[in-house]
């Protein structure tokens, strides 16, 4: 009933300080109209007061009376390709889910690794980081957690506290999260970014410019963790889990969706050469889309039915598609109405400074802004205002962008920071004060390591 109180308590406060804003300017300033717009949303997503899909649509409804966008401003915003982009991902993620190919992957990295507590570790940071590759870190988290669970409680309950226990759920939170790093589609942050930096400043990332960047980062963040997990294990990295991960075969219909996801990943990587030697031009969006309708074609050998039914799609997180545009929307309102302008003089001290410096200074205040708030809202309000920065001041506007994308996917500190700890931390097996010591060490060399593949890699 509290927490009921102070939701409707800070919804009647954001909305008065709306209509204040509104009321003291007349509603004639396109700059106030679109402060009072842009500040309710972000009041409303740091705090939850509503659905964060729900604030979303307030630019639908609000934009235009306020003058702030033209209808058309909107169309582009809610139908980016981008946002098409992560819809076919969900639904790739989607077969694979249906027909337990994850479950397989998993099966096979930890057959593969040994049965050694350290190495059991290394197999779920691996499998994981893999599969959050593709798809989102919060199916990941959701997938992975119930193998976790079933290792630790065939453990000796004296033993099922232990430091193992710890580290494996933390290594399926943590490698959700830096798995998402490493593709333009892993993890929301780096779409949003990438879909502002095309509408608003002319900037294409395509799979190749982002992986080339987020593939040796991720690698090297979960080699990172591995390290510390295995000092930290002290006596026990010695022992031996006798739990086995029983082999299934292949089915037809994992094949079959699996070859699809294959398919589009290779559309997606060799883009470049495809368009070089077929004349074809085509975008990333476009190899999802694809992948999507061959599922629900291509059927499966067992049963006459296509791999995917669209009944399937209920299970798609289709707010996160709304969220999408709701951010565009409110990055183009921002930017068309002299918001950010007038906030990246808030930098201007620092466009003297070296670039080195002003870049720990973008990932430090990322890194540690991601622990509280959305890593969605983070992209979504900071990238106009470095970017415009940049472009101001003579620096390269991707590589200061595309860290602080990064940054934004290193929240291992508080199960708030992102889904994937929230997922971990409600099995009950974990303290906040043991992630948040090990999330801060995670934390720094994060900070440290973004920006030296950053600097070098872009």
């Amino acid at each position: 009933m509290l927490k009921f109180d102070w939701k409707n308590m800070l919804a009647a406060l954001g909305l008065f300080l709306f209509l204040m804003i509104l009321f003291l300017t007349g509603g004639k300033s396109l700059f106030w109209n679109a402060i009072a717009l842009g500040g309710l949303m972000i009041f409303f997503w740091i705090f939850e007061v509503i659905s964060i899909y729900v604030t979303a649509l307030f630019p639908l409804i609000l934009a235009v009376p306020l003058g702030l966008l033209e209808t058309s401003d909107l169309a582009a915003a809610y139908g980016n390709g981008n946002v098409y982009l992560f819809f076919g991902g969900f639904v790739l993620a989607l077969g694979l889910e249906k027909w337990k190919v994850h479950e397989q992957i998993a099966r096979r990295i930890v057959a593969v690794v040994g049965d050694s507590k350290p190495r059991i570790l290394l197999g779920f940071l691996m499998s994981t980081g893999l599969l959050s590759m593709w798809i989102s870190n919060t199916a990941t988290a959701l997938m992975m957690l119930p193998m976790a669970i079933a290792i630790i409680n065939a453990m000796p309950v004296a033993h099922q506290k232990s430091k193992f226990s710890l580290f494996l759920l933390l290594s399926i939170a943590y490698a959700a999260s830096i798995g998402g790093m490493a593709t333009l589609v892993g993890s929301p942050p780096n779409t949003q970014m990438a879909s502002i930096l095309e509408q608003n400043f002319n900037i294409h990332i395509s799979f190749w410019d982002w992986m080339k960047v987020g593939i040796p980062l991720s690698l090297a963040l979960l080699l990172v963790v591995f390290v510390i997990f295995y000092i930290m294990l002290g006596k026990e990295r010695n022992d031996v889990h006798d739990f086995k991960l029983e082999k299934q075969p292949w089915t037809n219909e994992q094949y079959r969706a699996m070859a699809i996801f294959g398919l589009v990943v290779v559309l997606w990587s060799f883009k470049d050469l495809i368009v070089n030697w077929t004349g074809f031009s085509y975008r990333d969006e476009s190899a999802a889309i694809l992948g999507s309708i061959l599922l629900f074609i291509i059927p499966g050998k067992s049963e006459k039915k296509p791999l995917l039914e669209w009944k399937d799609t209920e299970k798609l997180p289709w707010g996160i598609l709304l969220l999408f545009g709701g951010g565009l929307a409110l990055a183009a309102l921002l930017e068309k109405n002299g918001v950010v302008m007038e906030m990246t003089k808030v930098f201007s001290n620092y466009k003297d400074v070296s670039f080195i410096t002003i870049l720990f200074i973008v990932v430090i205040i990322a890194i540690f802004a991601t622990e509280i708030m959305s890593n969605l809202a983070l992209v979504t309000i900071f990238v106009p205002i470095v970017a415009a920065f940049a472009q101001e001041s003579g620096f390269p506007i991707l590589q200061l962008c595309l860290p602080l994308a990064l940054a934004a996917s290193c929240a291992f500190m508080l199960p708030v920071g992102t889904p994937p700890n929230a997922i971990v931390f409600s099995s009950g097996l974990i303290k906040i004060h043991q992630m948040a010591k090990i999330g801060f060490i995670l934390n720094v060399v994060s900070t440290l390591l973004v920006v030296l593949f950053s600097y070098f890699f872009l």
